[in-house]
């Protein structure tokens, strides 16, 4: 394969992790740009990834760096996403975000309408992967029940009252927090109320807590609706951490100030390596007339890649939507429009080179009850 030059919007702890899974082949030239040139300065130039300081609202700069190169792939905060979508169906380039900002993946939908390329969001974890999965479990039913997908990014070592630690986007997180979510409930598509809901459960002996958080689902609520009863996506906590975010939010109302509960947070959590991933998806339904369950479950964590040990989290997001990029590449996934993370195959995924990072230690996998 030629060498494809591609453009990483974004150097922060996701930018710079899918720089180097990219630079590391040899079939990429990447450019990583961002406003911050003291960002842009903790990353190794090389022969294959550069680095030049943009700022990302200034349209002209965007869509020059832009120009010529094979796609885009947005790291960079959700509310700057549907700035370099513009900027890349305006220069025709190829289009991947990890967004999982609702409004702003509308907005990407609608400029791939009228795109010359693929324009394809959500390319992380959850959004992203965990949809994969669904997808993949729920076509093994005649009928559809119900779909549970959970997903969490945890601290190995939890040691304050949120039982937490910084491992991902803090304007994410509080994001997801924050916005409605949507769900499946009795066949209908409705929004819920993020941190309600909440639920416990096992797994491998520790206990978790799990509740609703926007995002999570992408696109499957459309691409599943009138097919299933239930459809429900929550993020998995340590028990706790949902009654202090709620206090933080509503009762001290902090969803009105996020910038302060960003400084807050970035000043009081300290950031970790030491995480780990969990991915939870149960789908249940009918098969042959009987009814029966599957069983997604898998942990991930943070290990030493190249010369540098990444975190769990940046190894599951980098690594997701850099195998969405090589597919893309590879022309097994269309060269054109907006393309759903459920239209990815989950073998063909796995089966990637980057998406080999979601492989499954021998004691968890597939179970069938």
């Amino acid at each position: 394969m030629k060498e494809k030059e591609i453009v990483v919007v974004g150097a922060g702890k996701i930018g710079a992790a899918i720089a180097d899974l990219l630079g590391n082949t040899g079939d990429y030239l990447v450019t990583v740009v961002d406003r911050s040139q003291q960002h842009l300065d903790t990353m190794e130039a090389t022969g294959v990834i550069r680095t030049q300081c943009v700022d990302i609202e200034d349209e002209t700069a965007l869509k020059a760096v832009l120009a010529g190169k094979f796609a885009v792939l947005s790291a960079a905060p959700f509310h700057l996403t549907t700035r370099i979508a513009e900027a890349a169906a305006a220069t025709g380039v190829h289009y991947l975000d990890l967004t999982e900002d609702v409004a702003s993946t509308r907005r990407v939908r609608e400029l791939a309408a009228t795109a010359t390329t693929a324009f394809i969001p959500q390319c992380g974890l959850a959004p992203g992967f965990i949809s994969i999965v669904a997808n993949d479990l729920a076509s093994r039913f005649d009928t559809l029940d119900s779909v549970r997908m959970r997903v969490g990014a945890l601290p190995q070592y939890p040691s304050n009252a949120l039982n937490y630690n910084l491992t991902w986007s803090t304007d994410g997180v509080i994001n997801e927090y924050c916005e409605p979510c949507e769900a499946i409930v009795e066949g209908e598509v409705i929004e819920v109320p993020p941190l309600e809901e909440r639920e416990e459960f096992s797994l491998d002996g520790v206990i978790y807590e799990a509740f609703n958080t926007s995002g999570g689902l992408g696109t499957l609520c459309e691409t599943l609706k009138g097919r299933v009863r239930t459809l429900n996506y929550r993020t998995i906590r340590y028990p706790g951490h949902a009654a202090v975010m709620k206090a933080l939010l509503n009762d001290l109302g902090l969803r009105y100030r996020r910038d302060v509960l960003k400084d807050i947070l970035e000043n009081a959590l300290p950031a970790t390596l030491q995480d780990v991933v969990i991915v939870f998806v149960t789908v249940s339904g009918r098969r042959n007339g009987r009814l029966m369950q599957e069983t997604y479950a898998n942990k991930i964590y943070s290990r030493r890649i190249g010369m540098m040990t990444r975190s769990a989290i940046q190894i599951t997001t980098a690594s997701a939507i850099c195998a969405v990029l090589d597919m893309l590449a590879n022309g097994d996934l269309p060269q054109k429009g907006f393309v759903k993370q459920e239209e990815i195959p989950l073998d063909a995924f796995l089966a990637n080179r980057f998406g080999k990072a979601y492989a499954q230690p021998e004691a968890m996998g597939r179970l069938v009850a």
